[in-house]
């Protein structure tokens, strides 16, 4: 390479960097805009929970919402034009609430699409084969999914560990007097969260003149856990017909030990398969960015050949295949 090639080489590739930023925030800020210019009227929000708290309005807003919901939100937190169209795969909104994340469902989609792009643009900048780019804007894109699953799963798991404990405390708090509000603000105290700050919410709720029931039932929503489905029935059962709810706690509580005692078992006796299924997944990605290492041309036969293409789709809906019937292996209810 001549000496007049090379800053040529190097002002190209800068302007190549330069037309990517600028393309992502061009990206992100029209989908900013397009953000708070659907993102509705709060007025009607502001008048549905003043006739909440003055008792003049009715249990559920026009839209569906609970007392519950109306109170806990912010006033001008109202559902935008990503998150209407992307709640009708799942509901985003009450995933990064049982994930314990107080970023919005924009907000949050919003960085899904930075990272997508960052990983597009990443691509093009290290001047890797463009057959890589939509794969790593897909895989940075699912980043931020993965890891608000892994918040949620480990804040359920971290709950359900706290239960037992929280419902001999309640059942304590019942059997020295106390009504079950009273037991539900103490367990919400003496507990670390996210348990603590469940209860409390709970206690909160019913505490402005929500129903015991209702408050009950809006944490079974946001926290779907089986144990806490059954207290919460315990609960209204008692409520309704009567009977000693100190004792049903009791053995709610002892029911909840024992079921983890046996999933520990099965945990221990299933850890062979776990450690089998990942690396049996892991081996061909690993084993792909070997090969490409060492020799790029016979890897790129699968994406520059046709035969190559329909090869790693297969190998690709495989890997699937397998990763869920191991999954469904080693996945014992308890």
């Amino acid at each position: 390479m001549s000496a007049d090639e090379q800053p040529n080489r190097q002002a190209k590739t800068m302007l190549t960097i330069i037309i990517a930023i600028a393309a992502f925030v061009g990206v992100a800020a029209f989908a900013a805009a397009v953000m708070f210019l659907f993102r509705g009227d709060t007025k009607s929000q502001v008048e549905d929970r003043l006739d909440v708290l003055t008792g003049a309005g009715p249990a559920a807003t026009p839209g569906g919402q609970s007392e519950a919901s109306v109170l806990a939100h912010p006033l001008d937190d109202m559902p935008g034009v990503l998150e209407s169209v992307f709640s009708r795969l799942f509901n985003l909104r009450l995933t990064l609430e049982q994930a314990g994340m107080t970023i919005s469902p924009p907000k949050f989609l919003l960085i899904c699409g930075g990272a997508s792009l960052l990983g597009g643009v990443a691509i093009v900048a290290c001047r890797l084969h463009v057959a890589f780019a939509p794969v790593a804007a897909i895989v940075m894109g699912l980043l931020p999914f993965a890891f608000l699953w892994f918040k949620r799963k480990r804040r359920l798991r971290a709950f359900a560990k706290q239960l037992p404990d929280a419902l001999e405390l309640v059942s304590r708090a019942l059997r020295a007097g106390h009504s079950l509000a009273s037991g539900l603000n103490l367990a919400a105290s003496e507990m670390a969260d996210p348990l603590g700050s469940e209860f409390t919410r709970c206690y909160e709720e019913q505490n402005l003149g929500i129903a015991m029931e209702d408050a009950l039932e809006q944490m079974t929503e946001r926290v779907p856990n089986l144990d806490l489905r059954f207290f919460a029935t315990a609960v209204i059962l008692q409520r309704q017909t009567g009977g000693d709810l100190a004792e049903i706690l009791d053995k709610i509580g002892a029911l909840i030990r024992e079921r983890f005692k046996i999933w520990g078992q099965i945990q221990a006796l299933t850890g062979e398969g776990r450690l089998s299924g990942i690396v049996l997944l892991a081996l061909p990605p690993v084993l792909f960015i070997v090969m490409y290492r060492l020799n790029q041309d016979y890897v790129m036969m699968l994406f520059d050949d046709p035969l190559g293409n329909q090869m790693l789709i297969v190998a690709v809906v495989l890997q699937i295949v397998g990763a869920l019937v191991i999954k469904k292996i080693i996945d014992i209810k308890v």
